[in-house]
C-alpha cells in the first residue's frame, strides 16, 4: 500500500478525527512534552492542573521553581524529567521568540525545527508536533504507531531513521497540513485499535478489503 491507500482506507473506516485536542498553539507545545511516553489523558489532567494554577503561561512556567512545576504536572509522569524540559522550552521560547506565537511561527521551517532540536528535551516528534499542530506547517509526525504499522505492512526497513520515515509520506502526498495533522491522527487511531504490540489484525481498515 502507499500513503494515499492507507490514508483513504483509513479516513473510510472512521472519517475526521479533529486532532489535536488543546485550546491554543502554546496548549499544543506544553503538551507535545509533557505527552513523551505517556498518553494524552494524563496529559491532559496535567495541562488543567497548569490552568487551575493559572500558570498555563510561558513566564509564568519561567518564573516558577522547578520543583513546584513538577508537581502541577505530576499526573503526566516523568514529571521532574519533564518539569525541566518545559523550562528549557519557555526559556528558548521567550529569549529567543519574546514569547510570541507569531514572532515564532514567522521563521522559516526548516531553522525553527533546528532550534527546537537544539533544546534540551525536544527531539524530532516533539519538534514537529509543535510544527504541524501548533504551526500548521507541512511536517510529518512520526511516533511508534505510525512506524509500527508501515513497518508491519512492508512499508519501510526495521531500522529505517525518523526522517526515512517522515520522507515516505512527505515525497509521495501534497504538502498540506490538514491532510498530515488528520493523516497522523488516523494512524494512532489504528495503532491503538488495531496494529498494538500484540496486533489484532481482524477487522483492521488496513487488512479488510473495501466494501
Amino acid at each position: 500500500m502507499d500513503a494515499m491507500e492507507i490514508y483513504e482506507a483509513l479516513y473510510r473506516r472512521w472519517g475526521a478525527q479533529h486532532w489535536w485536542p488543546a485550546e491554543s498553539g502554546f496548549e499544543v507545545m506544553v503538551g507535545a512534552i509533557l505527552t513523551q511516553n505517556t498518553n494524552w489523558r494524563n496529559v491532559e489532567r496535567a495541562i488543567a492542573r497548569l490552568r487551575e494554577a493559572g500558570v498555563l503561561d510561558a513566564r509564568a512556567i519561567d518564573r516558577m521553581p522547578a520543583p513546584e512545576l513538577a508537581g502541577l504536572i505530576r499526573p503526566a509522569g516523568y514529571f521532574n524529567v519533564k518539569a525541566d524540559r518545559l523550562k528549557a522550552f519557555v526559556r528558548f521560547f521567550i529569549e529567543s521568540y519574546g514569547g510570541s506565537l507569531d514572532r515564532m511561527f514567522a521563521e522559516s521551517t526548516g531553522a525553527l525545527r533546528e532550534q527546537l532540536l537544539a533544546v534540551r528535551g525536544v527531539g524530532a516528534e516533539t519538534a514537529d508536533s509543535m510544527l504541524l499542530y501548533a504551526g500548521n506547517r507541512p511536517v510529518f509526525v512520526i511516533d511508534a504507531y505510525t512506524r509500527r504499522v508501515l513497518l508491519r505492512h512492508g512499508a519501510c526497513r526495521e531500522k529505517a531513521s525518523y526522517d526515512d520515515l517522515a520522507q515516505w509520506f512527505t515525497g509521495q502526498l501534497p504538502r498540506d497540513p490538514a491532510l498530515f495533522n488528520e493523516f497522523h491522527a488516523l494512524l494512532v487511531r489504528v495503532g491503538k485499535e488495531y496494529c498494538r504490540r500484540t496486533p489484532r489484525c481482524e477487522d483492521c481498515p488496513l487488512t479488510t478489503p473495501a466494501a
